[in-house]
């Protein structure tokens, strides 16, 4: 067995896996043959066409030197033509044609020069000869190459040749193609590609030079033969004839030449029509692509850049008006880069001279380096990545968004971004961004405080506007012009150091810096920054002790920075009046005194240095009683412990003790406070919510239908304490949540929290089963199935017919909207008939003419904030820009983001109670010296009397026939006479007699009526009926038919004569009014818990808090 193993030969070296494995080459022998390989030839014409062809920088040199070469040649036939002196020999003129007298020296130069261009010709030829010869030898340039070398080379051999006339001048030609190599070469010798428009320029200008240089040349040369024209006469007569001008001055006189015209006509015919249908191509596509953004002027100007989807126009003009607003911004470039072709009307509004010389459009897409290069995105000041709203799908909208805030970061990290998202659960992707704007979040947050807070969309629109104050300032309307000068107030910052505002405050409390800030200037001190603290904190309270190295947030006409101060001597000392008189008598407001010139206000400051005795105030009596409220009390500068746990305005310490047992009684068991357990998507801000003990079952979230734990199949059966708030949406999204959120914060009454429903589908029917008749706002979300139509303004036409439906159904309904476009406010609540309305529409474009960003302001709707569109926060990006903090404030505001020790935005409501405190600045006063709040605005409501409308002489008519028939005669007739319609003005009498006929034959007969009779009957009550009454029957109809209930049905009218507004940051001395409502800001209760406590006391501290806010809110919205 050994013998047979022996005899297996073992396995060769080279064949060892290992050693092939490991690359040991030790083993191998020596029978190998070496081969080397080549990537180019080393023939002698492969290095000589390498030299002279495939080197980028030697061909360049070399065509370079025959391009001077061809210059040269052209330069020496000038040179020829200029000390030439034509004459015949032996009287024959056809010779001066083919002879010419060449002087020695000029010839010299001539054929060296043709015998190298004929040399290099030849070289060239030979090293592109690629199998054909013949095509290469009847090239054009070839040809023209062998005519002005080969005779002057003959020449050398045979001298009396040497006058021969040889046609140089076509070396132009040969000159223009070397230029034309040249120019790619050294392209691709710098690694840089230049604008193809800028070659076919090139191109035809060379084309131009030659066809002249040619002619002129030609023409004068034949004309040796005629009139002997010089070469500038040939030159002047080619420009003249090319230019189509033709004045005839100066003509050629022999066939030869004038059949040279010929020729360079034709040629110019068919040469240059190409030539310039090439370069209008090329200009038209550069049109489209918008070209390149300078480097020279990257590096020199500012810019920014805007990233689209597609661009509107409406979209363009509030980022130009918004980014432009500010004077540190105008000699900023924008840079626009869209994938999609530029609009017309968007060309129309770049080719205006207030944005052609600022604005560059630019046709690529973010996702290239190549077109994020033109834009030179590494340059920019900033990028804004805006979504496209109206596409149905918002989830790819926001995909693509994403994408290119990834693509921007990626090619430019040190550019800030600005980013627009439209679902809250994509916010995370582009979390790295600097400033992030969902609109989602803001949306419904909005539309959740409008239905706590009204018009809070009208408050926040109005502070992320820029804009001077000065729309409807020569209306006639009294409302309109304090409305649109309030408009005016802005959020702007300053160091406390550096302010003449609060510097003077420092060591003080918050509290007391911005009451004596409003006080003394007018502006309304809202937040503040620690130095230290990277968080902006809404009215901290009366703790907080104000630093000169504190951010000071407030709001104001204009900035500091813009503002001159104007102190005027007291009057008052000479005419012996008591300090006290500043608060008995309405005193000129600072405010009144603004002057805005320029950006700059000038402020006329009243009584700065106010005696101590100016802060306690003397009551009127109630009804001669002689009773006294207690005095408002002044303002502290450090706060006293006495004081940190705000109470309510109006209600006595007795009165909040007697309430505590009721409180806790009836709701205390219903909600828990704390945090949702879940959160529907990831970056959502953690608030402290009013939760229910143990989450409900999926099944008792639906209304309508009845489930094992409860048998309730409409709203009215719940037995709902407060009304409802009734969301109508397309879909329950994530967004939601944030729709909840701020009605279910710890901070609102627990016995004032609001049901909310979400109905899906708005038909009637399903409208009656949520229980919109128990419902205090109705909510319309715009659907994102109707945000896309083929044309634009359409998206909202499917909402506001909806809305307009819902609004003639149920009158008294508070319906907030919001809209895809906000010129569509127009038709909310539309009238036909009502001549105000035209007078608001007339208003609204004046302002428009007058350069204003706010032009839509004074329609009635927006103004009472009953809609609202979400393209007007577009603005709150733009600002963002300059004033980065504003993202943050707008989200503290709507509540959004809680951040410890920082106040949040409520409302409280004017009483008849509360009347006595008279002015605005005197409630500034009181809410700051008893409850630590901070107001801000106020939403005021009047009556108005518009013009009669058809549906105004229907419900008169209405009532009037109600009260005939409760017998009331004499009233009877005075409300017929006033409600009588256009149709029955013709014959009043006769109308009036048909229906008290009617009327006592109704009651006096006694017998069944005929068929007849009873017909006559119907058809005159369905004459009589109106159109409110149609609309009446058929609600309760459909109540009826459903099992519902009637008497909760609202037929009350839709308060047509009353008109609604915001005030924000109102003057001091602004009288207060019956129902007028105050935004005011309220510092966190929780921000005055004791940190050491135990467990148990910080509950029930918490609990004495918690009742404390709610008996304050009682009288509060």
């Amino acid at each position: 067995m050994a013998d047979v193993d022996s005899e297996v030969p073992p396995l060769p070296p080279r064949y060892r896996f290992r050693d092939l494995l490991l690359g040991d080459q030790t083993f191998q022998n020596d029978d190998r043959v070496q081969v080397e390989f080549y990537v180019n030839e080393n023939t002698f014409k492969e290095r000589l066409k390498l030299f002279f062809i495939k080197n980028q920088r030697s061909s360049l040199r070399i065509r370079l030197f025959n391009f001077s070469l061809k210059i040269l040649t052209c330069v020496l036939y000038i040179l020829r033509v200029t000390l030439d002196n034509p004459k015949a020999a032996n009287g024959n003129q056809w010779s001066l044609i083919f002879w010419v007298h060449r002087w020695e020296p000029v010839w010299a130069i001539q054929v060296t020069v043709a015998l190298i261009s004929f040399l290099e010709t030849v070289l060239i030829t030979y090293l592109s000869y690629k199998g054909n010869i013949w095509e290469q030898i009847f090239q054009i340039c070839f040809i023209l190459e062998m005519i002005n070398s080969v005779p002057f080379i003959i020449t050398i051999f045979w001298p009396p040749l040497r006058d021969i006339f040889v046609p140089v001048f076509l070396n132009c030609w040969l000159a223009k193609g070397a230029l034309e190599n040249m120019i790619n070469d050294f392209h691709r010798a710098i690694q840089r590609t230049h604008s193809a428009m800028f070659n076919q320029v090139f191109i035809l200008i060379c084309t131009l030079m030659c066809l002249v240089f040619t002619g002129a040349c030609g023409i004068q040369h034949l004309e040796r033969a005629g009139k002997q024209l010089d070469l500038f006469d040939s030159f002047y007569f080619c420009i003249v004839t090319f230019s189509t001008v033709g004045y005839g001055d100066v003509t050629p006189q022999i066939w030869p030449s004038q059949l040279l015209v010929v020729i360079l006509i034709c040629v110019a015919l068919v040469v240059l029509p190409l030539q310039f249908e090439e370069l209008a191509y090329l200009w038209m596509e550069s049109q489209k692509l918008g070209g390149n953004y300078s480097r020279h002027r990257a590096q020199t100007e500012k810019h920014v850049v805007l990233c689209v989807s597609s661009l509107k126009i409406d979209l363009l003009m509030d980022f130009l008006n918004e980014f432009y607003a500010h004077p540190r911004l105008q000699d900023y470039y924008v840079v626009i880069l869209c994938p999609t072709e530029i609009d017309i009307q968007v060309r129309r509004i770049l080719q205006i001279p207030l944005w052609s010389q600022r604005v560059i459009y630019l046709q690529g897409s973010a996702l290239k380096d190549q077109d994020l290069m033109r834009a030179k995105m590494d340059d920019a000041e900033a990028c804004f990545i805006l979504s496209s709203r109206n596409e149905v799908d918002r989830t790819a909208a926001d995909h693509q968004t994403i994408l290119r805030a990834w693509a921007a970061k990626d090619f430019a990290p040190n550019c800030p971004l600005y980013v627009q998202i439209l679902k809250p659960e994509n916010k995370f992707h582009v979390k790295f961004a600097d400033h992030v704007v969902c609109e989602e979040e803001f949306k419904y947050a909005m539309l959740a405080l409008n239905c706590v807070c009204p018009a809070t969309s009208t408050l926040v629109t109005l502070l992320v506007h820029t804009s001077r104050g000065q729309e409807g300032q020569l209306s006639p309307e009294q409302w309109q012009r304090i409305y649109g000068r309030c408009s005016g107030n802005e959020v702007y910052h300053i160091r406390l150091c550096d302010s003449k505002f609060f510097g003077e405050y420092d060591g003080k409390s918050f509290t007391y810096a911005s009451f004596h800030a409003h006080k003394k200037y007018g502006v309304c001190l809202i937040g503040v920054k620690r130095e230290d603290n990277k968080s902006i904190l809404l009215n901290p309270g009366p703790r907080h002790i104000m630093a000169g190295a504190d951010t000071c947030y407030y709001i104001n006409i204009t900035k500091e920075e813009n503002s001159a101060f104007i102190f005027k001597q007291e009057e008052k000392h000479n005419k012996g009046l008591s300090v006290s008189g500043l608060y008995d008598a309405p005193s000129r407001l600072p405010v009144h005194s603004i002057i805005a010139s320029m950006g700059t206000v000038a402020i006329d400051l009243q009584n700065p240095d106010p005696p101590e005795e100016s802060d306690k105030l003397t009551l009127p009596t109630e009804n001669g009683s002689g009773s006294r409220r207690p005095s408002i009390a002044p303002v502290l500068e450090i706060a006293d412990s006495s004081a940190i746990l705000p109470c309510d305005l109006l209600s006595d310490q007795s009165e909040d003790e007697t309430n505590q047992s009721d409180e806790e009684g009836s709701v205390g068991s219903d909600f828990v406070k704390g945090y949702p357990p879940n959160s529907p998507y990831i970056g959502s801000s953690p608030t402290l919510c009013h939760l229910l003990p143990q989450k409900a079952p999926p099944c008792c979230l639906r209304l309508d239908k009845s489930c094992p734990h409860s048998s309730f199949e409409d709203a009215k059966a719940y037995g709902f304490k407060n009304k409802l708030i009734i969301v109508s949406a397309e879909t329950a999204g994530n967004g939601l949540y944030n729709f909840i959120v701020p009605l279910r914060a710890y901070y609102r009454p627990r016995k004032e929290l609001n049901p909310i429903v979400l109905l899906l589908d708005n038909h009637l029917d399903n409208l009656l089963q949520c229980g919109i008749i128990y419902a205090d706002n109705l909510v319309v979300v715009d659907k994102e199935s109707t945000m896309s139509a083929e044309e634009d303004y359409m998206a909202d036409a499917k909402t506001i017919v909806n809305v307009q439906t819902m609004f003639r159904l149920f009158p008294s309904l508070s319906i907030i909207t919001e809209l895809t476009h906000p010129s569509n406010m127009r038709f909310m609540q539309f009238r036909a008939k009502d001549c105000y309305s035209l007078a608001l529409s007339k208003l609204e474009k004046i302002e428009r003419d007058k350069g204003s960003n706010l032009a839509f302001m004074f329609r009635l709707p927006f103004a009472a904030g009953r809609v609202f569109s979400i393209s007007m926060l577009d603005t709150l990006l733009y600002q963002s820009f300059v004033k980065d903090y504003m993202i943050g404030i707008a989200r503290l505001l709507l509540g959004l983001d809680t951040t410890p020790g920082s106040g949040y935005l409520c409302a409280m409501k004017i009483t008849e109670e509360d009347l006595w405190i008279r002015t605005y600045g005197r409630l500034f006063q009181k809410l700051c010296s008893s409850s630590a709040e901070i107001p801000i605005g106020i939403y005021r409501t009047e009556s108005h009397m518009f013009s009669t409308s058809e549906s105004q002489v229907s419900i008169n008519m209405q009532q009037g026939e109600e009260q005939r028939e409760r017998g009331e005669s004499w009233k009877e007739k005075k409300a017929h006479r006033n409600s009588t319609t256009s149709d029955q003005s013709e014959h009043p009498l006769l109308r009036k007699k048909s229906m008290q006929w009617a009327r006592r034959l109704s009651r006096k007969s006694t017998k069944p009526s005929s068929r007849a009779e009873r017909i006559s009957q119907q058809r005159l009550n369905l004459y009589r009926r109106s159109e409110r009454q149609e609309l009446s029957e058929l609600v309760k109809n459909r109540m009826k038919h459903l099992g519902l209930p009637t008497v909760g049905y609202d037929e009350m009218n839709d308060h047509q004569n009353t008109l609604s507004y915001v005030l924000i940051n109102p003057p001091p001395d602004t009288m207060l009014e019956l129902n007028d409502v105050v935004y005011i800001i309220r510092s966190d209760p929780l921000a005055h818990m004791p940190e050491d406590s135990q467990p148990g006391q910080a509950r029930s501290t918490r609990n004495r808090q918690d009742f404390c806010t709610e008996t304050r809110d009682e009288t509060h919205l």
